[in-house]
């Protein structure tokens, strides 16, 4: 395991020289394109505020006129409708109109299939847990078993390519199709300092091997030729991510704007929500196979002859700790804003199964070990909360 970890942190050594001049004769191109977006958007604004100052001015004194007619036009009969007594059958429609909606549809959005209810049961993690978000589900009863700040709003990181991979399933019927990875999906990854797959512009890969891709390393390039594959863009494949945040009942409370998880203010979700994403991606056979896998060599091309060995180092790191049971699935993730989060899915002892979510531990073992704590404290069936 630690030469092939010494290899392919080689690899990453030789890609970073190429990473720092991308990036910055991108930082200058992207300051030029700003200072003239800046100028073009005062233009604008002030037009814009000219038109609507103007349009204000002619509505105002159109509402005036208006209220005089009103007045002028009344007739003796409105003035007698009112003055008169409200009936009994006045009262019923009343009713009836304030009423709210209810049916099993309402009742299936609050619910729904992945939808996970606290109670008098759940904790609160205590402080041998750092990450400052967190929440474990039990995925067969549907129970909150604890959680801190689940449900607000965080930075998701690469845990969005949960979402990006179950999009791109669903979308895609034969996964050893071919691709070729276009120059941009490469430079992208260099340019946000993103977490790489290794593969080369034009190299032919299999959508297969894009998805493994995106999930183990946390490839970029991976991630985005997934979305240009289905969608022809990025934006037109975040389009189909919120679509499907939407089915999942998660609309007003995430929202994505690109499918690797770089920062953005727009992109954001909680850890519940998470949860419910990562439910719904291992519901789908083919997600559950590419989130479980600790290893997977990609198939072999003319830049790599034999293939490219992808680890899953989360799921390679918690396999040896005492979690209660073993952790089957899981994708970690880094920004600034988010520190070190991840989202995973495990078995216990005890026969239950559970989905579980942190953010923002100030290093990846303290994110690992957060994970086993819960997965240990309730896949163990120990009720003792002291030991959270």
């Amino acid at each position: 395991m630690e030469k092939e970890y010494e290899e392919e942190e080689l690899r990453r050594m030789r890609r970073e020289q190429r990473r720092r001049e991308i990036r910055r004769r991108k930082k200058q191109q992207q300051l030029f394109q700003r200072m003239i977006a800046a100028g073009t958007f005062a233009v604008i604004l002030t037009v814009l505020l000219i038109i609507a100052a103007g349009r204000m001015g002619k509505e105002e004194a159109g509402q005036k006129e208006s209220s005089r007619e009103d007045m002028a036009q009344e007739s003796p009969a409105a003035e007698k409708q009112k003055g008169r007594p409200e009936t009994e059958a006045d009262k019923e429609q009343e009713d009836a109109e304030e009423e709210p909606e209810s049916g099993s549809d309402a009742a299936e959005t609050e619910k729904g299939p992945y939808r996970f209810q606290e109670t008098e049961d759940t904790i609160q993690p205590g402080e041998e847990i750092v990450s400052t978000n967190a929440i474990l589900v039990d995925v067969e009863k549907k129970t909150i078993l604890a959680g801190r700040n689940e449900k607000e709003r965080t930075v998701p990181a690469s845990m969005t390519k949960v979402l990006t991979l179950l999009v791109a399933v669903e979308n895609i019927e034969d996964l050893d199709e071919t691709y070729t990875v276009r120059a941009d999906a490469a430079e992208y990854a260099l340019a946000h300092d993103c977490s790489s797959a290794g593969f080369e512009k034009e190299e032919t890969v299999t959508i297969r091997d894009l998805l493994y891709g995106a999930i183990l390393p946390s490839g970029a390039d991976a991630a985005l030729s997934l979305a240009v594959c289905v969608s022809g863009s990025q934006e037109a494949f975040v389009e189909k991510m919120n679509g499907k945040l939407e089915e999942l009942g998660l609309s007003g409370t995430a929202h994505f704007t690109n499918c690797v998880g770089i920062y953005e203010e727009d992109h954001y979700c909680t850890v519940y929500d998470m949860a419910v994403i990562m439910n719904a991606a291992i519901d789908n056979e083919v997600c559950r196979e590419v989130l479980s896998a600790h290893t997977y060599t990609t198939s072999g091309t003319d830049q790599h002859p034999d293939g490219i060995l992808l680890s899953n180092w989360f799921l390679r790191r918690i396999e040896d700790k005492d979690t209660g049971g073993e952790v089957l699935c899981g994708k970690t993730g880094y920004v600034d804003q988010s520190g070190n989060c991840a989202v995973s899915y495990g078995k216990g002892e005890n026969g239950g199964s559970y989905i579980c979510v942190t953010a923002n531990a100030f290093n990846k073992w303290k994110c690992i070990y957060d994970h086993a704590a819960l997965y240990r404290r309730f896949g163990q069936g120990n009720q003792n909360s002291e030991n959270l």
